[in-house]
């Protein structure tokens, strides 16, 4: 990963470029923000910055033996720690999480969790984890100017381990740096955030997006400004949308169904829709349900009588014509929290069917107009 190939953010790249250069290096950084903006690629391009033998003005070089090993993520001198499961520790799957960054720059924990096939078991960094952490790091450098350590989602760290490695984040050994990337900088431990240079990172700028929407993924400009717009300045997000494309029709279709069944309270309907959802998959039912978000955010909106503001196709604006006005204040933000409650329990292998009939028992009683 290079910082030519992150998302907007230039200000940032800028930043971290100008402070290797001038000598101003932190030994522990602390890169926080919105999720899906790219905060471990900027840490991984930072990471290759500081050990590129020959630095360019905007970027690694590319060639050099340094560039060439961090492109297998295989450099003796840089280090990962990330949540795993079976109270392993990150070496341990090691190989699969090399496989997994070349695959994707832009990634979110449950699916680096169902790339090991971790099924209904948390990701943890687990407390023997700051054994090996403190082994590496007390080893000399290998062969770079310095020696890394990377460690995404922080907060997923046991306490003893934090508690352990609080020393060795104070006052690390010599040429030693430590890039921590959270997602949840408050579930960061209190004393950890305090030895480390914060660094926010923030949500990408609409344009910023649409332009790398239009030139990588060959979007009309129509298309890349609606799919910013829903994507709200997450790149993981968009490109999600882009991959979710193909099922939104299906997704309004059942959509239309929840919706109708729930404001005329038939339940032998309801019933029927929530079986529907269910035997789709996990994969398109976390599709329908962001995909209802996005609807239900986006009704809300339209009744602002802010057509500029508003991102629907014409079949969703139709549908919106009559059922726009259902989606109000009382109702916007427990249709929010009642949705991505139910994402989050379907990433965690609830029970499809019980998940969706209670869905729509809420529905019901929430769609009041």
């Amino acid at each position: 990963m290079y910082f030519k190939d992150i998302v907007g953010l230039e200000e940032i790249k800028s930043h971290l470029i100008d402070s290797v250069k001038q000598g101003h290096i932190p030994h522990a950084r602390l890169l926080h923000g919105p999720a899906g903006v790219g905060k471990l690629p900027l840490a991984i391009s930072y990471a290759r910055y500081l050990n590129c033998q020959n630095r360019g003005e905007t970027d690694s070089c590319g060639h050099c033996p340094s560039c060439q090993k961090i492109d297998k993520l295989s450099h003796p001198d840089l280090h990962f720690v990330f949540p795993v499961v079976k109270s392993k520790v990150s070496d341990e799957y090691l190989p699969e999480w090399r496989e997994f960054l070349s695959e994707n720059k832009y990634f979110e924990l449950n699916q680096w969790l169902a790339f090991i096939d971790a099924e209904n078991a948390q990701g943890v960094i687990y407390s023997k984890e700051s054994d090996e952490i403190i082994r590496k790091l007390n080893l000399k450098v290998y062969e770079a100017p310095y020696k890394i350590m990377i460690v995404w989602l922080p907060e997923k760290m046991h306490e003893a381990c934090a508690n352990k490695l609080l020393k060795m984040i104070e006052e690390p050994p010599q040429n030693t740096i430590f890039l921590l990337v959270t997602e949840e900088m408050d579930k960061v431990l209190t004393t950890i955030r305090s030895r480390c240079q914060p660094l926010s990172v923030r949500a990408i700028r609409n344009d910023e997006m649409e332009q790398v929407l239009q030139s990588k993924f060959g979007l009309t400009a129509d298309s890349a400004k609606s799919t910013a717009h829903i994507a709200n300045g997450s790149f993981l997000k968009a490109l999600q949308i882009i991959q979710s494309n193909d099922s939104n029709n299906e997704s309004f279709e059942l959509f239309k169904e929840m919706m109708r069944s729930s404001v005329s309270r038939n339940i032998k309907a309801i019933k029927a829709v929530a079986g529907q959802i269910a035997s789709i998959g996990r994969e398109n039912q976390k599709s329908f349900l962001l995909y209802s978000l996005r609807l239900f955010r986006e009704y809300f909106v339209s009744n602002l009588n802010e057509p500029s503001l508003v991102y629907l196709n014409d079949n969703e604006k139709a549908f919106g014509d009559r059922f726009a006005p259902f989606i109000n204040e009382q109702n916007i933000e427990t249709f929010n929290d009642e949705f991505q409650t139910a994402y989050r329990q379907i990433e965690q292998n609830g029970n499809a069917r019980i998940i969706f009939l209670d869905l729509c028992l809420k529905s019901t009683m929430l769609l009041k107009k």
